[in-house]
């Protein structure tokens, strides 16, 4: 649990887009806290998680893919030591299958193949830092699910 006031924000927007289905809501809440962070000269942490965030409420792949661009580069940023700062449990290195299994989803719908499979195959060269709860049991068939449509199972 993370007494970080923005992330508590953040995470009210995913509960907005996930479990109550409103999505401009989010997106609307989402951009206005990349306002109140800076943009993209704020926290590393809080423009990560809340670029990949944003992404998730985009209707436009293109719009997609450059939230998730910076969500990927505001992570090499983050330290292990800021995260569990704000109560996060995962380290840094298990940030990344999700943030290139977005882009791998982003490059695929481009019909970007090579570049899809490239950050597939980065996903999977990280999953080892995911545990074995709820999160990694997500990402992880997530990952299975985009290389059978990408011809990469197994």
């Amino acid at each position: 649990m993370t007494t970080d006031p923005t992330m508590t924000r953040i995470g009210q927007g995913v509960e907005l887009h996930h479990h109550q289905g409103r999505r401009e809501a989010a997106r609307g809440l989402f951009a206005q806290k990349w306002d109140d962070i800076g943009g993209e000269k704020g926290d590393p942490l809080h423009v990560c998680v809340l670029a990949h965030s944003m992404a998730d409420v985009q209707d436009d792949v293109h719009q997609e893919l450059m939230w998730d661009l910076r969500a990927l580069t505001a992570a090499d940023r983050v330290t292990d030591q800021r995260v569990a700062q704000v109560g996060v449990t995962l380290p840094v290195a298990g940030l990344y299958p999700s943030l290139h299994l977005n882009l791998s989803e982003c490059y695929g719908k481009l019909g970007d193949l090579d570049r899809a499979r490239e950050h597939l195959q980065q996903a999977r060269a990280g999953i080892g830092a995911l545990g074995d709860d709820e999160y990694g049991q997500l990402i992880k068939g997530g990952l299975e699910r985009l290389a059978e449509q990408l011809g990469e199972a197994g």
